[in-house]
């Protein structure tokens, strides 16, 4: 096992590397052990020589432990990383992360001993895991809220240890394989922090989803260039671009196709992102919501003209609740309920649809549907006149 060091301290540096040499009863010989004061040197040296197991002291002048976990765990992102301190408050946050483990100065021989013990429980970086040979099938779902589905398609949920980490993992999937700069991120996710403890916060997030994306077995990688990061997608699917691929493919809706066209409807779950109530988010949900809404009226429209009532009546409701300020859903529902002679539900919609458009949105319906309602009004009014003269 490869084991790369790097403390500021000489004299730590050397003491951590006796107690490596001296450990017994830890089945991980033979054991190489690389120490260094300068984080930059342990990089260079890591580019070359690809370390197994990285003790790493948190609070150095050059970058702190965390920003060179970010920097080393970009190359070997099956990196174990071991977080060294001397105060308290650091150790706590290297266990919020869900780092390996953490170890308080002055080190221990057996509290060192567990460490390794945990190291050599762990699968090798390379070995193959029940969720890495299923990668290929994974899938990374953002619709409705985050979460990914494994080979069998059952959904799983992200553990998650703080508020942060999420709402950063979700936005490097909103710029998938495009660089997001570091300052676009801070800025976004800790506006009122001063840029020291802002960035010690972002390469703490970082270490986190990384860790996270370890746990679950999904193929991608974070990775840091040009002062920015990117979350490349290796073998692993999102939810949303096959929904649309699916969406474009499809042929028109039809009486023959709507089956097909059904199922991709069962694809939508809810807007991106929709459960979770980041505003930098609407555009995309504002997006993804016209698609759907697009395709719903076209599968309302031929579920009415094959007399599948029911289903046409859920969609155009559906379509309502989604975008309450589009007429289409109100209109489509309202001449519905009119060819079924249900005139209670023609007006009370009407109000309906008149009523938000006022209170909500400053507005009132179109010429077009107000006529259409009018017109609609005086012959039901024709009708009663005709059955009272007869």
């Amino acid at each position: 096992m490869k084991i790369i060091l790097v403390d500021d301290e000489y004299l730590a540096l050397k003491k951590m590397e006796r107690l490596l040499q001296s450990l017994e009863g830890v089945n991980l010989e033979p054991l190489t052990v690389r120490a260094f004061q300068s984080p930059l040197q342990a990089l260079d040296a890591a580019a070359e020589d690809a370390p197994d197991l990285a003790f790493l002291d948190i609070d150095m002048p050059e970058m702190t432990g965390f920003e060179l976990a970010d920097r080393l765990l970009a190359m070997y992102p099956r990196l174990e990383v071991v977080f060294v301190t001397a105060y308290q408050e650091f150790a706590i946050k290297a266990f919020e992360i869900n780092a390996l483990d953490y170890l308080l100065k002055p080190i221990h021989p057996d509290r060192l001993a567990v460490t390794m013990k945990r190291v050599a429980s762990s699968p090798p970086a390379g070995a193959p895991t029940e969720e890495g040979r299923s990668v290929n099938h994974m899938m990374l779902c953002c619709l409705k809220n985050l979460h990914f589905r494994s080979a069998d398609g059952k959904p799983h949920s992200f553990s998650w240890r703080t508020l942060k980490a999420p709402e950063l993992f979700a936005y490097l999937i909103y710029y998938r394989n495009k660089t997001v700069s570091k300052q676009t991120l801070i800025d976004l996710l800790w506006p009122d922090f001063n840029l020291k403890r802002a960035t010690t916060q972002l390469h703490t997030a970082i270490y986190q989803i990384r860790k996270t994306i370890k746990t679950s077995g999904i193929d991608l990688h974070i990775k840091f260039q040009d002062e920015g990061y990117r979350l490349e997608f290796g073998n692993v699917t999102l939810d949303i671009e096959e929904w649309e691929k699916d969406l474009r493919s499809a042929p028109p809706v039809a009486p023959e196709s709507l089956p097909d066209h059904i199922a991709i409807m069962d694809k939508y779950p809810g807007d991106f992102l929709d459960e979770h109530g980041y505003g930098w988010a609407e555009p995309e949900q504002e997006r993804t919501r016209l698609l759907w809404f697009d395709h719903a009226k076209r599968i309302a429209e031929c579920c009415a003209g094959l007399e599948q009532h029911a289903e046409a009546i859920g969609l155009y409701q559906e379509m309502i609740r989604k975008m309450p300020y589009r007429e289409e859903g109100y209109e489509g529902l309202m001449k519905l309920y009119a060819s079924l002679n249900q005139r209670v539900g023609v007006r009370r919609l009407y109000q309906q649809m008149t009523s938000v458009f006022l209170e909500d949105y400053d507005m009132a319906p179109s010429k077009e549907i107000s006529a259409w309602f009018e017109a609609w009004e005086k012959e039901r009014v024709h009708e009663k006149e005709e059955a009272d003269v007869q």
